[in-house]
């Protein structure tokens, strides 16, 4: 079935959805594969919750004289081309974010600052990959004037479909760092990948990027694309940052055409300042008025275990257990060194797929706390366990959960760091 028919089964619904715990009444369901699922055995329930149609790409799953069971070819590929149908149609303009570290609190940043002047759509949680792409672009109305589109990967290509599915008029890539090593093969592996966006970018005619020019590997990386530069060293800078203080949370000034303005935000680290530096850019060049970016940075509160501060009757919490690399795990130990506050503990989880690397990465980080001075210092995981650290150890978060219901941590500020699948964001509700 041609994309153009399928389309025309959206517009009669509007909405779109591939879970039947989500069911929009009158939405189109997709029923989509995983290695544990198979959508189509569910689009009958789809439509008896309230869906309007419901594609499959199974035979089996479709029903004679029923025509709200619409077979396709491909679901995935049917839900993906309609969301670039859909793209083009309203003709949206949309902005690229990837990276290794900080491309969910840079997108998040971005939309709070453009909400100050134009009607935006953004992706949601970390809706970022070929299906939550797709999905979000399928949030398009007229009324949007502007969408952020968070692109993730872990293997070589995934940008390159993504950027064919969204196709951004601009985009920026945070930084490149040390993730996911297990599907990417090396470090080059990661920056080729990311670098996807300039290639897509490189082709589109009027295309742009908004660039940190402190970062050597994208300077060189984007060579030959059009970019508004951001940082916080040279005099050639778009948008120019100087960082005041992070005791606990960060501030910073910056100038743009002669004028500086402070900023004081929510955010925990000093490394956030380039996600700030970036939102500030992307205003600035689509006129936000510089009061209202700063406004929009003062009142922007992190959420979803990423760099919140979290103040509990016994102690205050830094929850950054979302993920974890070797990248974004010495940001947040360096920054958590430099915080200007008594009594620190670092609480630090496993960091996942990192391949035939893994250990001596893990290696690299206890070398680091050696030296750090922290008053207490829990490692979490089998792979801090090969580290041969002398420093507290726990094979896994349950153990831990049971030496704090033991022996209580009180009047400290804890980091807590580690890859999402060690489970340590819980924490926060014992400690």
């Amino acid at each position: 079935m041609e994309v153009s028919a399928i389309y025309k089964y959206f517009e009669e619904c509007g909405k779109v959805t591939s879970d039947t715990r989500n069911c929009t009444q009158g939405a189109l369901f997709v029923a989509l594969k995983g290695e544990t699922f198979n959508g189509n055995a569910f689009a009958k329930q789809a439509l008896e919750k309230g869906c309007r149609y419901a594609l499959v790409d199974e035979k089996e799953f479709t029903e004679e004289g029923n025509p709200n069971i619409i077979l396709v070819e491909d679901c995935l590929k049917a839900l993906q081309d309609l969301a670039n149908w859909h793209r083009r149609r309203l003709g949206t303009r949309i902005i690229g974010v990837t990276g290794t570290n900080g491309k969910t609190t840079t997108k998040e940043l971005i939309a709070t600052v453009l909400q100050k002047r134009y009607n935006v759509l953004y992706t949601q949680g970390n809706l970022n990959n070929h299906i939550g792409v797709p999905l979000t672009l399928l949030g398009l109305t007229e009324e949007h004037e502007m969408a952020v589109v968070e692109m993730g990967a872990n293997h070589p290509g995934e940008i390159r479909t993504l950027v064919n599915i969204a196709e951004p008029d601009c985009g920026l890539i945070t930084n490149v760092g040390k993730a996911h090593l297990e599907g990417f093969g090396s470090f080059e592996g990661v920056v080729k990948t990311k670098s996807e966006l300039y290639d897509y970018l490189r082709s589109k005619e009027n295309a742009f990027i908004f660039l940190d020019k402190d970062n050597h590997v994208l300077c060189e990386a984007s060579a030959g694309l059009k970019s508004i530069g951001y940082g916080l060293e040279g005099d050639d800078l778009y948008i120019k940052g100087k960082l005041h203080a992070c005791a606990p949370f960060l501030a910073f000034e910056w100038e743009h055409e002669g004028k500086t303005y402070d900023v004081n935000t929510h955010l925990i680290g000093a490394y956030n300042v380039k996600n700030a530096l970036a939102a500030i850019a992307i205003g600035c060049h689509f006129e936000v008025p510089a009061e209202a970016i700063c406004e929009a940075l003062n009142g922007y509160i992190p959420s979803n275990n990423r760099s919140q501060l979290t103040e509990t009757k016994d102690n205050h919490l830094i929850v950054d257990a979302y993920n974890a690399n070797p990248t974004s795990m010495m940001a947040a130990l360096e920054n958590f060194r430099l915080m200007e506050v008594a009594h620190k503990v670092a609480i630090l989880g496993d960091m996942k797929e990192l391949g035939e690397g893994s250990v001596d990465e893990h290696r690299k980080i206890v070398s680091f706390l050696e030296g750090c001075g922290f008053e207490r210092i829990i490692l979490v995981g089998d792979e801090f366990g090969k580290a041969n650290s002398g420093f507290e150890w726990y094979k896994n978060t349950d153990d831990l959960k049971a030496k704090i219901s033991e022996e209580k941590i009180s009047g400290k500020f804890v980091l807590i760091k580690g890859s999402n699948s060690m489970k340590l964001a819980p924490l926060k509700d014992i400690l």
